[in-house]
C-alpha cells in the first residue's frame, strides 16, 4: 500500500492528506498561483478547504507571510478567483 503524504494547513495547522489541500504557489520568476496538480515548481503554501481558512489566508496577508515578501492586491484576487473556481468545481 502506498504511503499519502500529509501536509499542515498553514492556519488552523491540523495534517490532511495533501490531495485534500489546496496548494498555492510561489515560482522562481516570483510569480504566485494556485496549483491544482500540486506538483509545479516552487514554495508550496497549504491551506485547507474550509472556508475560513480560506479566507482567513487571503484576507489576513498569509500569502506575505507564507512566502516572506510583499504580494500585490491582484495577485491575492486572482489566487481567490483561482480557489473560488475550483470549489464550485467540487
Amino acid at each position: 500500500m502506498k504511503k499519502i503524504p500529509q501536509r499542515t494547513c498553514v492556519i488552523c495547522h491540523l495534517k490532511f492528506d495533501k490531495r485534500d489541500l489546496f496548494r498555492i504557489v510561489s515560482d522562481k520568476s516570483g510569480e504566485i498561483f494556485f496549483d491544482p496538480t500540486g506538483k509545479a515548481n516552487g514554495r508550496g503554501a497549504y491551506v485547507c478547504k474550509s472556508e475560513a481558512c480560506v479566507d482567513q489566508f487571503l484576507n489576513k496577508n498569509y500569502l506575505e507571510r507564507a512566502f516572506k515578501r510583499k504580494v500585490e492586491s491582484d495577485v491575492v484576487e486572482t489566487v481567490r478567483q483561482q480557489l473560488s473556481e475550483k470549489k464550485q468545481m467540487k
